[in-house]
C-alpha cells in the first residue's frame, strides 16, 4: 500500500512556518513515494475557528505549490476552494465521531463521566516507535496512574483533539503521521485509541521544531513566524521551500539551492535531522537573492508589476516598453520584491523627494557648476543610450579634471533622488533625454547648492 499522509491545521489565526513545514515534508513524502497527500481541516473548536483563517491556509499552501490529492467537491464556485477539491473538514464529519463513540461505549472501553465520555486508557507504559526519534517508551505519570482515563467528548458534547485526529487518520487510511515534535507526548494517548479500535496505529514521524536563532521558541511576534510575511514581502515560493526544506532534513552533500523536484528525489524520513531547526533569516533573503536572480524576465515583469501595484503604483499608466525596460535594470540587484517600489519607484513618480544625507553630501555648491556642465553635455548627445551617456559623462570629468564618481552621485540624486540604485547610465536612458533634462535642471535649484 503506498503511503497516505495528512496536514490538519486548525484554523484558529495565522499560518505559522513550523505548519508550512510540516505540510512541506508530508507534500514531499508523498511525492517521494507516489502517495497521497491530504488536507484536513481541523475546524472542530466552533468558538476559536474563523473562516478568514481557513483561507489563509489555502491560499499559503497553494502559494507554495503544495496542491493536496483528494477532498469533497466544493459546491460554490466563488469560495475559498474556486470550485476545486476542498480540504476535509472535521466539522462536516461528527457523525463519524459519534458512531466511533457509541462503538467504544458498547465494548466497555469508555464511559460516561459527570457528563462527559471517557477513555479507559491502558495502564501499561506505552512504546512509540517513531521514524526520526527513535523508540519513546511512554510510562503513565504519578497523577495518570490515579487516573490514567481522559476524555473523548466533553460534557458539552463537544469531542477532543485526540479523539478526533484519530477517527479521521483511521477512516481516511493515513500511513504515516509527520508533525511536530511538540506532538510526541500526545501519541501515546493516540497509539491506544487505535488499538482500542481493534486496528495498528500508523507509523509516525515526529519532525524538529523551529527556533529561534537564539534558541527560544517562534512566536507569532516573531520575524518570519508568519507565512503570510513572505507573501506580503515579495518572497518568491521556491525560495521559502528550498529554505524550508533545510530547516530539519539535510540533503547529505550540503546542497543548499535545491529545486523542489530535487527535493522530492532526494526526501525520505530517515533523513530528518534529530535536533531542532534555528530559524536563520538572513539565510533565508539570501537564498531568495538567488532565485530572484535567475528569474525570467517575464516572470520578472509580472511580479515587479505586482509588488507595484501593491504599494499603490498603477504601471499600466505607463507604456509596456517604459515598464519593462525600467524593470530590466533591477534584475539581479534586488532580493525581494517588497524593495522593489523604493529602488525604482523613481520612473514612475513626477515629483521626487531628495534623501537629506545624500543631498548633504552632493549638493554642494562646488558640485553645481559640474552638473550644469554635465547638463549642457548631455543636452548635446544626439543618440541618447547608455553607451552615449557613459562617454558624454567621462569626457566631462575629464574636462573638469575629477573623477568619474564626483558627477555620478549628483546626477543619480538629481535623477532618482536615491544614492543607489540601478546602472546610472542605463536608467538615464530607460528615464529618456527629456526627463532627465527636466530632473537635472529642477535639482540645481535645491537649497544645498547655494549653501
Amino acid at each position: 500500500m503506498k503511503p497516505r499522509v495528512r496536514f490538519a491545521p486548525s484554523p484558529t489565526g495565522y499560518l505559522h512556518i513550523g505548519g508550512a513545514r510540516t505540510a512541506l515534508f508530508n507534500w514531499l513524502y508523498a511525492r517521494h513515494t507516489g502517495g497521497t497527500f491530504v488536507l484536513r481541516i481541523e475546524d472542530t473548536d466552533a468558538a476559536r475557528n474563523s473562516q478568514e483563517a481557513v483561507s489563509v491556509i489555502l491560499e499559503g499552501l497553494r502559494w507554495l505549490g503544495l496542491n493536496w490529492d483528494e477532498g469533497p467537491l466544493t459546491a460554490d464556485a466563488t469560495g475559498p476552494c474556486k470550485g476545486d477539491r476542498g480540504p476535509y473538514f472535521q466539522s462536516q464529519r461528527k457523525e463519524n465521531y459519534q458512531r466511533r463513540v457509541e462503538a467504544l461505549l458498547s465494548h466497555g472501553l469508555a464511559y460516561e463521566h459527570e457528563g462527559a465520555i471517557k477513555f479507559k486508557m491502558t495502564r501499561e507504559p506505552i512504546t512509540i516507535p517513531d521514524l526520526v526519534v527513535g523508540d519513546v517508551v511512554r510510562p503513565l505519570t504519578d497523577r495518570e496512574e490515579l487516573d490514567p482515563d481522559w476524555v473523548l467528548v466533553r460534557s458539552d458534547g463537544q469531542p477532543v483533539f485526540h479523539f478526533v485526529n484519530v477517527v479521521d487518520d483511521l477512516e481516511m487510511g493515513i500511513t504515516h503521521v509527520i508533525r511536530g515534535e511538540d506532538h510526541l507526548s500526545n501519541t501515546a494517548k493516540h497509539i491506544a485509541l487505535f488499538r482500542a479500535f481493534g486496528v495498528e496505529p500508523p507509523k509516525y514521524a515526529h519532525i524538529p521544531l523551529i527556533l529561534n536563532g537564539d534558541g527560544s521558541k517562534m512566536s507569532k511576534r516573531d520575524r518570519g513566524a508568519s507565512l503570510t510575511t513572505y507573501l506580503d514581502e515579495g518572497f518568491l515560493p521556491e525560495a521559502v521551500n528550498n529554505y524550508l526544506c533545510l530547516l530539519g532534513w539535510s540533503p547529505k552533500d550540503n546542497t543548499e539551492k535545491l529545486s523542489l523536484a530535487d527535493v522530492v528525489e532526494r526526501f525520505d524520513l530517515p533523513q530528518i535531522l534529530r535536533h531542532n531547526a534555528k530559524f536563520d533569516f538572513e539565510k533565508l533573503v539570501w537564498l531568495q537573492g538567488e532565485y530572484c536572480r535567475d528569474l525570467a524576465p517575464d516572470r520578472f515583469y509580472e511580479l515587479g508589476v505586482h509588488a507595484f501595484a501593491r504599494k499603490g503604483v498603477d504601471t499600466n499608466k505607463f507604456d509596456t516598453r517604459y515598464v519593462k525596460a525600467a524593470l530590466d535594470t533591477c534584475r539581479g540587484k534586488i532580493k525581494t520584491f517588497a524593495e522593489l517600489p523604493a529602488y525604482a519607484g523613481f520612473y514612475f513618480r513626477d515629483e521626487l523627494t531628495y534623501d537629506p544625507e545624500a543631498a548633504k553630501k552632493s549638493f554642494v555648491p562646488e558640485n553645481k557648476p559640474r552638473v550644469e556642465k554635465l547638463r549642457d553635455a548631455f543636452g548635446k548627445l544626439a543618440t541618447f543610450d547608455a553607451a552615449s551617456i557613459e562617454a558624454a559623462l567621462k569626457a566631462t570629468a575629464a574636462e573638469l579634471g575629477v573623477k568619474v564618481g564626483v558627477l555620478i552621485h549628483p546626477t543619480r540624486l538629481a535623477v532618482t533622488g536615491n544614492p543607489h540604485g540601478p546602472s546610472l547610465y542605463h536608467l538615464l536612458e530607460v528615464l529618456g533625454k527629456e526627463k532627465v533634462m527636466q530632473r537635472i535642471e529642477s535639482s540645481l535649484g535645491n537649497s544645498n547648492f547655494s549653501d
